[in-house]
């Protein structure tokens, strides 16, 4: 027997009811039951047991082969932690030299974090003290700050922070200067490292909890990002009520003008990201914002992954693309000028596909288009 690879209280939540199959994008794709999250559980199950040997292929397969979306969590009438069990299962499939090794050299570029800072600062992420009063109130848990003890980079304790993120730092610096632009309360350290989501969905759980961890020390207070994959992850180590993304951070304040295309209101829709969406349940929050500048078209698969899941793109191409493809028809059929993303990977995934098919389509984080709106002269 295994015995120790899994939770056993979270193994036994599955009562194989199979509400979860047509909620998974990799079901969907091949019809193959062990490519569904009742599928995987029954393996999950017999790697504990050891009905299979840990070195059985369709173990290493399905583990690798799923994509972390966790859209069977909102429909599990049983509670299945589904997501939890992968990130567990991948601790064991992948331990040691058996993790992917772009999966291995990425963990070990972001744990650098003095290459994060350079990076932030060459490519011009947003850095600075809070500008203003802070106009949210900090969460209930946090606790009042000591006289004299506010940071010299920051707020203090109580205050609020943006957190940079690594692929947004180096990829997307636009997207945090438009999000201080947004809410120029938020501080902005140059010196916070990563949070580890990387290294929790690429089989080193220890690691992305120790990250989450310092970076919370980093960013004393609460946390706002412009990440839905890394505030569900934040969230799950340091509790929900550290962190924010933006859109909730800004859901209460009044819009700009609205976003206009060739003299009408734009058209524009929102891709959904699965963490924020599956993890924390945020979903309306961006819509509602949109809704206030644009017209929001819903497309029929916001919901559904868009195949970038983190270094999914990058380890299994073939599959992302896949499901890629489909995604793209939908946002061109839908006739939008504009697909707004809340989270760097999906923008990546959505303007590399887009631009390979040289559509009129344009991808934008929410934050870019927000700002565009609060100052017309700048370019979506």
């Amino acid at each position: 027997m295994t015995g120790d690879v899994f939770d056993p209280e979270q193994l036994s939540r599955c009562i194989s009811c199979g509400f979860c199959l047509p909620a998974c994008p990799t079901y969907a794709m091949t019809g193959d039951e062990a490519s569904s999250p009742r599928g995987r559980i029954t393996l999950m199950r017999a790697l504990q047991d050891g009905t299979l040997p840990p070195d059985d292929d369709t173990l290493a397969e399905q583990s690798s082969f799923c994509l972390g979306c966790r859209a069977c969590e909102p429909v599990c009438p049983a509670g299945v932690e589904y997501g939890s069990l992968l990130e567990q299962w991948r601790v064991h499939q992948w331990r040691g030299w058996r993790r992917p090794p772009v999966a291995r050299a990425l963990m070990l570029l972001v744990e650098q974090r003095w290459l994060l800072r350079l990076s932030g600062l060459v490519r011009r992420a947003a850095r600075g003290r809070a500008a203003i009063p802070a106009r949210a109130e900090p969460p209930p848990a946090a606790a009042a700050p000591a006289p004299g003890s506010a940071a010299p980079d920051g707020p203090g304790p109580c205050g609020a922070h943006l957190m940079l993120g690594c692929v947004e730092r180096g990829l997307y610096p636009a997207v945090s200067r438009a999000a201080h632009a947004l809410a120029p309360e938020l501080a902005v350290p140059t010196a916070q490292g990563c949070c580890g989501a990387l290294h929790a969905h690429n089989g080193d759980l220890a690691g992305g909890e120790r990250l989450a961890r310092r970076l919370g020390d980093d960013l004393p207070g609460t946390i706002v990002t412009t990440s839905g994959g890394c505030a569900a992850h934040v969230a799950s180590v340091l509790g929900s009520d550290r962190v924010r993304e933006l859109s909730t951070w800004l859901a209460d304040r009044p819009a700009g003008a609205e976003l206009r295309v060739a003299g009408r209101r734009a058209r524009v829709a929102l891709q959904d990201s699965c963490h924020l969406r599956n993890g924390l349940g945020v979903f309306a929050e961006p819509r509602a914002l949109l809704r206030q500048v644009a017209d929001h078209v819903e497309l029929p698969s916001a919901a559904t992954c868009c195949g970038a899941a983190g270094t999914y793109s990058l380890l299994r191409p073939r599959e992302s693309r896949r499901i890629l493809d489909a995604k793209l028809d939908e946002i061109e059929a839908a006739g939008v000028d504009l697909v707004v993303v809340v989270n760097p990977g999906c923008l990546r995934q959505l303007r590399t596909g887009l631009r390979r098919r040289r559509s009129r389509v344009r991808a934008v984080h929410l934050a870019e288009l927000l700002a565009r709106v609060e100052s017309p002269s700048g370019p979506v």
